[in-house]
């Protein structure tokens, strides 16, 4: 299938990757032109200066880029240049209410969109074990799917355009309190004068146990934070799903004071490092 893919982040560049060596013809845009060059020099591949180039004829076009304006720049640019009856996937994170516009853009015109954010992280992806959660027409879902799986562990249809953003919103929801709970936990054990790798393989096994636990635990102990998902990233995910909160209703006080937690790691100083360093603010 001929594809695009938009924008070669610390995510894009290996999910593209994997694209092209499934044997997709991959085209590909970056803002900054570097990026771009060295991709085709490690996969192959074609680049181009401007999106339209880039999307030219393609029957999908892959976003993976910074905010909800960056979103909608990129898909005004595409949708003229790209081929009738295609679909725009976008695998940023954004606000479900963005992917409802870009899918109205995209229906005026005879293309499709899927909001399809992932989870997972660098990791995730250089591996190809990503999770996506995505939303949009069920057709043009099932015509992409063969392509998003390529970089995936698991991908499930939530319902239709914005129920992967929401769903995200739910994610990060969940790992934020995760992350704190397991902050609290090792700084906890520090002042109590517990090794710290025998409190982690105590209560690892347990009903305490988490993917952040198993991961995150020794390197916070350490005082290492630089393991993928900036807090700067964070910040932007929360406010979204805070933002969503306040518009259906729901209450997250928990999120709202992790929210402002990961603001005092970033008058710290840690605007780039991961999401585990919360408990570098316990213990400054």
């Amino acid at each position: 299938m001929k594809t695009a893919f938009i924008g070669l982040g610390v995510m894009g560049f290996p999910m593209a990757g994997h694209l092209k060596a499934a044997g997709h013809e991959v085209v590909v845009y970056n803002r900054s032109p570097e990026k771009a060059r060295r991709w085709t020099e490690k996969h192959g591949g074609a680049a181009f200066s401007t999106i339209a180039e880039a999307v030219a004829n393609a029957e999908v076009v892959l976003l993976c880029v910074g905010n909800d304006n960056d979103v909608r720049d990129v898909v005004a640019q595409a949708l003229p240049a790209m081929a009738e009856g295609g679909v725009i996937v976008d695998h940023t994170t954004t606000s479900a209410k963005v992917a409802r516009e870009m899918a109205a853009l995209a229906g005026a015109s005879g293309r499709s969109f899927v909001d399809a954010p992932v989870s997972g992280g660098q990791a995730g992806a250089e591996n190809g074990q990503l999770t996506i959660m995505a939303g949009g027409d069920q057709t043009a879902y099932d015509r992409v799917l063969p392509v998003i799986e390529v970089y995936a562990k698991a991908v499930r249809r939530m319902g239709d355009v914005g129920a992967g953003q929401l769903t995200k919103m739910c994610n990060q929801i969940a790992i934020a309190g995760v992350v704190q709970g397991v902050a609290e936990a090792l700084h906890f054990a520090k002042r109590a004068g517990l090794p710290t790798d025998d409190v982690l393989a105590a209560i690892s096994k347990g009903s305490a146990q988490s993917w952040q636990m198993e991961n995150r635990w020794p390197t916070m102990a350490r005082g290492e934070f630089e393991f993928g998902f900036a807090v700067d990233w964070m910040r932007k995910d929360l406010g979204i799903a805070l933002d969503e909160a306040r518009a259906n209703g729901a209450t997250l006080p928990g999120t709202a004071l992790i929210d402002q937690f990961y603001a005092e790691v970033q008058t710290m100083g840690g605007h780039r490092w991961d999401t585990s360093s919360l408990v570098a603010r316990l213990e400054k």
